[in-house]
């Protein structure tokens, strides 16, 4: 019995990151969520204090996605595969928040 080709479907290697990397990213992480925990306390801070916590809370989900989830060393279409239906997602909940009006004005 033959042994089958490997030629005809060649594996593809990825360079994964190095330890010194994930120590880098939770890090970042680490210096982030001291951020996110500053800017709670600090009263200068409560006029920004959602928006600042959506943007500081992004970064961090886009970093975690990219190294741990190794969707930064995969093929773009599962980038595409995780994103779009995260993207549609969004955009529905927000559609949603405007037209029940979660982000009326309360006077």
């Amino acid at each position: 019995m033959q042994q089958p080709s490997t030629d005809e479907h060649p594996v593809v290697q990825h360079a994964h990151p190095t330890a010194g990397v994930y120590l880098r990213v939770a890090t970042i992480l680490v210096i982030l969520t001291v951020i996110e925990v500053g800017v709670f306390y600090v009263p200068a801070f409560h006029s920004i204090l959602v928006p600042a916590l959506l943007l500081l809370s992004a970064v961090k989900f886009t970093l975690v996605v990219m190294f741990y989830m190794h969707l930064k060393m995969d093929s773009r279409f599962f980038t595409f595969l995780f994103g779009g239906p995260l993207l549609l997602g969004l955009g529905m909940t927000m559609g949603l928040m405007f037209l029940f009006g979660a982000f009326a004005l309360r006077r």
